[in-house]
């Protein structure tokens, strides 16, 4: 199956409610079924599962009858195990036409795909009289007529809210109640847009006495709080599950799923949902979550020697994903943001408990991480971006196939994540009297700051770069994310003047701000070309900090209007047209988002921080409340319009009831934020921050709102038509760099390969990670002040926009010292296995198979260094105990260089992530390096072992290597290469 566009581990349940299965007539009597083995239809719309079995019917007959939603669905035929899949053309996929009748091919090949423009049923017939050619007809059925169903009949009011759509047709949200004067309402609520899943175009739910709720004189503004809280609800389980864990059964655990189609818990879901708002309404089930989330080690597991027993116990664990998990992904560390939030929200012998346990794991986490993720020479930590971990969805096509290329870039987002892990621990630290630790991660923390500002920031583009180039090149790139940008806002990271810049660069589309930008050619919708509610919510955090009023009001759009149409909190949608689904006829492979789920728990989270914080302006502090609402011109005058006051009704914060209630001044004319006038508790002028000592059990804050101020207007708007890859808004694809070499004087020169690109397309030049010519014409290119060992990397640019591509795969000139692990120089105690000569090129060399056990020995010496200078040791490699964007089974392992008198040189992790796995051929590629500054002589290296995910007791269960089997952090060892760079 080619799916590895798929994260697996949360795909396993997703889709299931895409595709539910109907009715089917009994097998007829006296008829055996000729097949000895059940047959399911498998695809896109069930989630790649075994949900919709295929029925025999008889005379050589099978069929199911499913309901499809919208979208180009990839699927197969096959057994429960994949013992067997049925194809219609093994060589190349085949769009099925309904009413066609297909044979199929009974072995393994490419995906069949159906286009479904509407909601309807479709019925999979399958022919099975000549075995060795089966027959497949789909048809779709007419969909049997329904009874019209009015939710609003007989309620006394109806709000009916019109939206227009990017093509300029118009959509529109209604609610209604049958008793607006009830204390807790139940709301109806209906849409006219084509939901994204099958079901009716309506629903309802009820406030609950547990969840605030809001009266503000506008039905549509009350109903989605409710919505959102109601949702919240949901989410709130007693068990979790997810089918690669605990082979698929129940654990109990009183904590917060992940969404309707997601119903485990993920570290980096929750902790921005519970940071957004769910803390601070349910801080007890955020702290259960957040338990989740930790492990020790292993019954067994002894830790590596560098992980020492201070912080080798209670750590984050990073879910499975890229290469293996950590330390390719290292944004575990966004739990701090979750435990930050709740530590505010609970009450003070519940906060001491979590307290400790949290500066625990957080310490063990951050020491560990500064062994295997921290690059001294810039400061900052790799890994993948935090949250956009579908590869191809914002990396380079070439990274796919060098995932130790991904492991080495920095990303913003995940260093704001380690900021924030840092600062946090050095509070708690402060707090239980451990001054020397809390010195110590203060001046981390500052150090890292120091190190995004200098190493990412972009003086040109007015922003932070989202990612920098991976190892031997190593320069941030033109590439922007709203999460890392709103995060160095939120967090402090950004100081004022860069964080008016970003809040006036980062481009918007008419219907907000998209996740990454520029858009990835050639690349489906889900992080590419889609806004995601809880990136939009930092988005509007940032913005009120830094009073940024344009850019709120585009936050704010886009939050109420996705949940309004799509009568829920999506997991994402389409940028440019708002759609949960994007259609694209004419290039369906793009049809996207390809996975959206409702009630996502970030995105509740968001809108209901969103009404709480930033509405109602009321958040927690360690020492209180804080009240700083940003309400601006438009939204006082289109969401307020009726109403001189908002009201939040019971709103619990640490066991005290809260009624706040907003005094709104007369709408006006213009753009701008209300300033506040004044506050009270209980009826006494209060400032900003109140105190939890003079709360008591019920309390009403009123705040009464003033003069509108300006505040900042600038926001930076793009537009393009969303079926098409324009330039104005998406980036070139990344070219190549060709033919690298030297010529008789010592210069470097080589081909830029244009890779497609239009005629308005330049290109950048960089060595060693700095520009060193700009704007040049595809072709020959020479460099006359190339060093010994200078890199080189190349980047596209659209001469309009100025949107740039991905860095190419950087090549380099310098000297390459390359030992099989033949060579007289490697012991080990594993002897090399397989094929040489000419089946080696097909086949792989001979190499340690299974290298990586805990008594497993490696070492390479004398290794003779020509010349002194910069050298970068990697290991020649292939992981195949999983696909590249799954598992927990990454080799992690530890080098230590020597030189000829044993004098250590150079240590530490280098990553061997898990790598494609061809069955006709096995790729090699190489580690993560260990960087070294050499004299010339003779060195000895030696490798052992670190860890990875699989080390943890949390992965015990899991179903793929480094789970129910035990530890997994094994590779194929092929042999060793010293680089000469810079």
């Amino acid at each position: 199956m080619n799916l590895t566009r798929m994260n697996l581990t949360r795909l396993s349940l997703a889709l299931a409610a895409l595709a539910l299965p109907l009715a089917a007539p009994a097998q007829a009597a006296g008829d055996a079924a000729p097949l000895a083995k059940d047959l399911f239809v498998r695809g896109g719309f069930n989630g790649w599962g075994t949900d919709n079995q295929l029925v025999y019917k008889g005379k050589g007959v099978y069929e199911v009858e499913i309901l499809i939603s919208p979208g180009n669905h990839a699927f197969k035929v096959g057994h429960k195990d994949w013992s067997a899949e049925w194809v219609v053309n093994p060589d190349a996929s085949v769009t099925v036409a309904p009413g066609t009748d297909y044979k199929m091919d009974p072995h393994p090949g490419p995906e069949d795909y159906l286009f479904v423009k509407k909601t309807a049923a479709y019925k999979f017939r399958i022919d099975v009289n000549d075995a060795k050619a089966p027959v497949l007809r789909v048809v779709r059925l007419e969909n049997a007529p329904v009874a019209a169903t009015d939710p609003h009949a007989g309620h006394a009011g109806v709000a009916a809210v019109p939206y227009r759509t990017f093509d300029g047709q118009t959509e529109t949200a209604r609610y209604s109640t049958p008793d607006a004067a009830a204390k807790l309402r139940t709301y109806a609520h209906s849409s006219t847009m084509q939901l994204r899943d099958p079901g009716p175009q309506h629903t309802s739910y009820t406030e609950n006495a547990a969840v605030p709720n809001v009266r503000s004189g506008n039905l549509a503004f009350d109903a989605l709080f409710a919505l959102a809280g109601a949702e919240m609800r949901q989410n709130a389980v007693r068990e979790i599950r997810d089918g690669n864990y605990n082979g698929g059964a129940a654990i109990a655990c009183d904590c917060f799923e992940t969404g309707e189609k997601w119903h485990y818990v993920w570290t980096r879901d929750l902790s921005y949902a519970a940071h957004l708002g769910l803390a601070m309404l349910d801080p007890a089930r955020v702290v259960n979550s957040l338990n989740f989330k930790l492990s020790g080690w292993r019954p067994g597991i002894t830790p590596a020697a560098q992980v020492g027993s201070t912080y080798g116990g209670l750590q984050l664990v990073q879910d499975t994903g890229s290469g293996g998990s950590w330390p390719v992904s290292t944004d575990r560390v966004s739990w701090a943001f979750g435990a930050e939030a709740a530590l505010k929200a609970l009450p003070a012998s519940e906060r001491a408990v979590f307290a400790a346990r949290a500066l625990t794991a957080l310490g063990n986490t951050l020491e560990n991480d500064r062994l295997a993720a921290f690059d001294r020479a810039s400061g900052l930590y790799t890994g993948e971006q935090s949250f956009l971990d579908w590869r191809d969805q914002s990396y380079a096509a070439w990274i796919m196939n060098d995932i130790a290329s991904l492991a080495s870039s920095k990303a913003l987002s995940t260093n704001v994540g380690h900021y924030k892990a840092l600062t946090l621990a050095a509070t708690l630290a402060a707090e239980q009297g451990m001054a020397a630790r809390a010195k110590k991660y203060a001046a981390w923390a500052a150090a890292l700051k120091k190190a995004i500002n200098k190493g990412l920031w972009l003086e040109d583009a007015g922003m932070y770069s989202s990612l920098s180039a991976p190892h031997f090149d190593g320069a941030p790139m033109h590439k922007f994310d709203w999460l890392g940008q709103s995060l160095a806002i939120v967090t402090g990271v950004a100081d004022g003047a860069r964080a008016r810049k970003i809040l006036a660069r980062y481009p918007h589309g008419p219907m907000g701000a998209p996740v990454i930008y520029p858009q990835q050619p050639g690349v489906p919708v889900y992080h590419n070309r889609a806004m995601w509610p809880f990136v939009t919510a930092y988005g509007l955090k940032a913005a009120a900090l830094g009073g940024n009023v344009s850019v709120a009001d585009a936050a704010y759009d886009t939050l109420m209007r996705g949940a309004a149409l799509n009568l829920s909190n999506m997991e994402n949608l389409e940028w440019l047209s708002g759609q949960p689904l994007l259609l694209d006829e004419k290039n369906p492979a793009l049809i996207g988002p390809v996975i959206n789920s409702k009630r996502q728990l970030w995105s509740v989270g968001a809108y209901l921080g969103m009404v709480v914080e930033n509405v109602f302006g009321i958040s927690t502090t360690p020492g209180g409340i804080a009240v700083k609402p940003f309400i601006t011109a438009r939204l006082r005058r289109e969401a307020f319009a009726q109403s001189d006051a908002i009201t939040l009704n019971n709103l619990v914060l640490r066991g005290r009831a809260l009624t706040v209630r907003v005094l709104l001044p007369k709408a006006a004319a213009g753009e701008g934020y209300y300033k506040v006038d004044a506050v009270t508790l209980n009826g006494a002028p209060v400032g900003p921050a109140i105190d939890w000592r003079r709360l008591g059990a019920d309390n009403t804050i009123e705040i009464r709102l003033g003069a509108l101020l300006p505040g900042e207007q600038a926001i930076t708007r793009v537009k393009a038509d969303p079926y098409s890859e324009a330039d104005a808004v998406f980036g070139p694809p990344e070219p190549r760099v060709s033919k690298l070499a030297r010529d008789a004087a010592g210069h470097a020169g080589f081909d830029i390969a244009p890779s497609k690109n239009p005629g308005n397309t330049v290109y950048n030049i960089y060595r060693d990670g700095k520009l060193v010519a700009a704007k040049v014409a595809a072709g020959a290119w020479t460099d006359r002040r190339a060093g010994a060992g200078a890199c080189y990397a190349v980047e596209a640019q659209f001469a309009d926009s100025g949107n740039r591509s991905h860095h190419s795969a950087p090549q380099c000139v310098g000297r390459s010292i390359d030992i099989a692990v033949t060579d007289a120089r490697v012991a080990s105690n594993i002897a090399p296995s397989g094929p040489s000569g000419p089946k080696a090129a097909r086949f792989g060399a001979p190499h340690l198979k299974d290298w990586g056990g805990l008594a497993d020995t490696f070492a390479v010496g004398p290794i003779e260094v020509p010349e002194a200078g910069q050298w970068q040791v990697q290991l020649r490699y292939h992981n195949g105990a999983n696909q590249i964007n799954l598992g927990i089974s990454g080799g992690v392992k530890w080098l230590t260089l020597r030189d000829a008198a044993g004098r250590v040189v150079a240590q530490g992790v280098v990553q061997l992530p898990h790598a494609r796995i061809d069955k006709a051929n096995t790729p090699l590629v190489y580690s993560t390096p260990l960087a070294a500054r050499l004299e010339a002589g003779a060195y000895r290296l030696q490798l052992s072992d670190f860890y990875n995910m699989s080390y943890l007791e949390s992965n015990s269960t899991f179903s793929a290597a480094g789970g129910v089997d035990g530890a997994s952090n094994r590779v194929d060892l092929y042999g060793v290469r010293l680089t000469q760079t810079q």
